[in-house]
């Protein structure tokens, strides 16, 4: 049996899917280790959505081809978006690299890693369009947080986006799996659950009912003891519907958290980009969603130097995002990708777009500012994520704070917490756009 190294890069769906590969190659005898040093196979799973995801999977390849010239490391096996994305390229331009897999070749983790061991070369795409394979996991989030992927691939074809060139069509998974995982996860110990997919409100509606089944599902994840949070990521907004409105407002484990990609509020724009809906109606669905679900918090994403952007559209949008004031935005400058159609259409230079994305982040880091500073006095409940070591402070995290992308709150105490259990802090203060806050008492 071998010692395998992992190396996940890119969102959590693709997190996920190199969790399952590790539980198969656990299974199959080998040993998962935690530092690729040492490893007869490194497995590095890649994103390559966009121009900078790939020159971080590009230069992972590169520093571990790096270690596999010092002996350091055995084989190197590619996986993900970016084998998917470049299958002649890799190995001819990267001859450091044994083997590479596509995204519809998970499952074909074990088989592959074998065949490499056995000196042979490894070059698999199986169908992006296969339902979904059930499998175990591995964990590599801390024991009390994990994300659950509901589907695979994507249906909605904005004209920018690689997405469903490298993931194939929608596939929602069967419930019945999405449910028996999640008790494995409460089980487990995992105290918050994020729901993921490329876009979660489409769950179930390329079932032969064609009927959108988010909302039962959120309400079946809510029955589960152990959980204490459910949090919602990546819901498009011409998919938000009454009923989903409805459990979010009345199920006390959803967080009163909504991740929605806009993307932009131009109606000519996001007719370019294949996107439904315009600046009216996402004024009109936020003024729903807030008064309907008081005390919600919504994250979206935004792409500055889409074609069609001039000075009045990039205007429009930072008008916009100054009268919603979201309390979570992340704003990235177009990235033409070859083979979708928007990357043919005339748009602004590189470095306007990238120009206008930081101005976008200077405009929202005086709303979060504003934000904080409402908070200051305020006592919330907060999960505790860990303690720094370098700081000499433990850290965690509001129902505002999705893990890895929003903020933490500092954490003053007069004795040792528990990793993964809830306190109630009373806020006092901010130190470089984070939250500072005293625990009063442990959260029952």
């Amino acid at each position: 049996m071998a010692n395998i190294g992992f190396i996940s890069l890119g969102c959590a769906k693709n997190q996920v899917d190199c969790e399952r590969m590790m539980y198969r190659v656990q299974e199959a005898g080998h040993t998962v280790k935690a530092d690729i040093a040492g490893s007869d196979v490194v497995v590095i799973n890649t994103c390559g959505f966009i121009d900078s995801a790939k020159a971080e999977a590009i230069d992972f390849i590169l520093n571990t081809a790096a270690m596999k010239a010092d002996g350091l490391v055995g084989k190197i096996l590619v996986t993900g978006c970016l084998s998917q994305r470049y299958q002649d390229e890799i190995l001819e331009q990267m001859p450091e690299v044994d083997g590479i897999l596509g995204t519809g070749s998970y499952t074909e983790i074990v088989p592959a890693i074998e065949a490499l061991l056995a000196e042979q070369i490894v070059r698999d795409f199986g169908s992006i369009d296969a339902p979904e394979v059930e499998t175990g996991r591995i964990l590599t989030t801390p024991e009390h947080y994990a994300y659950i992927k509901i589907a695979e691939g994507c249906d909605n074809r904005c004209s920018y986006c690689i997405i469903p060139y490298l993931r194939g069509k929608y596939r929602s998974r069967q419930m019945d799996d999405i449910l028996y995982e999640a008790r494995l996860l409460a089980a487990s110990g995992v105290k918050e659950l994020l729901v993921v997919a490329q876009d979660t409100c489409r769950y179930g509606t390329d079932f032969p009912e064609h009927k959108r089944l988010l909302p039962e599902l959120l309400r079946q994840l809510c029955k589960i003891d152990g959980f204490r949070w459910i949090r919602l990521h990546y819901a498009y907004p011409d998919e938000i519907d009454d009923e989903l409105i409805d459990v979010m407002a009345n199920e006390p484990k959803i967080v009163k958290y909504l991740d929605i990609p806009i993307q932009h509020c131009n109606s000519n724009i996001l007719k370019l980009m294949n996107r439904r809906g315009d600046r009216d109606f996402l004024n009109d669905l936020f003024a729903k969603l807030r008064s309907r679900i008081p005390g919600l918090i919504l994250r979206t994403s935004v792409i500055t130097g889409l074609p069609g952007e001039g000075e009045a559209e990039f205007a429009e949008l930072c008008d916009f995002l100054k009268e919603q004031r979201m309390e979570r935005v992340g704003a990235f400058p177009f990235s033409p990708e070859e083979g979708t159609p928007a990357a043919e259409m005339e748009h602004p230079e590189a470095s306007v777009a990238q120009e206008r994305a930081e101005m976008v982040s200077q405009i929202q880091s005086r709303i979060m500012d504003e934000y904080a500073q409402q908070m200051l006095g305020k006592t919330v409940e907060v999960l505790v994520d860990g303690y720094d070591e370098e700081y000499e402070q433990y850290f965690g995290r509001t129902y505002a704070d999705s893990p890895e992308i929003d903020g933490r709150v500092w954490l003053a105490c007069d004795e040792d917490l528990q990793e993964g259990s809830f306190v109630t802090v009373e806020l006092d203060g901010i130190i470089d756009g984070d939250l500072t806050g005293f625990v009063l008492e442990e959260s029952k």
